[in-house]
């Protein structure tokens, strides 16, 4: 059996859980808690980067990040469910990677307050980041994707969108919504098509605390 290391604050573990669910391999998948904070976790010996998710597959070697990781079930599905073929896997593609560094932004957003002391915080690297964060999800606002009606229609990129508004939603208590509608209705519609994504929600916690959800 495969084994996934991560975390339940993980919005890149998340991701991967989800896209496990809506391929039917997850009954092929342990999950199990890792601790990027403790030297002795094994998963520094899994992932150099010392990261989550990891993927350790059954012949003992390892798969990160979490895009990596999804390209992968993906294969093991019969290819072609969370990355369209021809043309049309850029664009899938490219909002994942646009969706993650929304998630990477305000993860180095929570870092910044949770180990710095505040003496040495530095307001212009966190609007720098908060920037980051609001371009993108000015972009999914004015280009919000269709949601999808089912497991069956479920790409990458609106895995990794679903995420990312939940991580904000726990991390920065759901700020965003308030200017983008239309996103919070994709979120909405998002949910009721993909009932495992309400699974990996974690009530609202305040940017200090010491949960460990590291970067992918």
């Amino acid at each position: 059996m495969m084994k996934l290391r991560s975390s339940p604050a993980s919005p890149f573990g998340r991701k991967v859980k989800i896209a496990l669910a809506a391929l039917g391999l997850k009954d092929r998948v342990e999950v199990e808690n890792a601790n990027t904070a403790d030297p002795s976790d094994s998963l520094r010996g899994e992932n150099p980067l010392g990261k989550i998710p990891a993927l350790l597959l059954e012949d003992g070697s390892v798969l990160y990040d979490s895009a990596v990781i999804l390209e992968y079930l993906d294969f093991l599905a019969g290819g072609g469910r969370l990355f369209p073929k021809g043309e049309a896997r850029f664009k899938v593609l490219r909002d994942q990677a646009l969706a993650d560094g929304i998630m990477d932004a305000g993860i180095l957003r929570v870092y910044e307050k949770r180990f710095k002391d505040p003496k040495y915080r530095d307001p212009a690297w966190d609007s720098y980041q908060a920037a980051k964060m609001e371009r993108g999800l000015a972009y999914f606002e004015a280009q919000t994707p269709a949601p999808p009606s089912s497991y069956e229609t479920l790409d990458a990129a609106a895995i990794t969108l679903a995420c990312t508004l939940g991580y904000l939603d726990l991390r920065f208590a759901g700020q965003w919504r308030q200017d983008h509608p239309r996103l919070v209705a994709w979120l909405d519609a998002f949910e009721a098509a993909v009932p495992v994504f309400a699974d990996g929600k974690l009530p609202p916690a305040p940017l200090a605390e010491n949960v460990n959800e590291p970067l992918r």
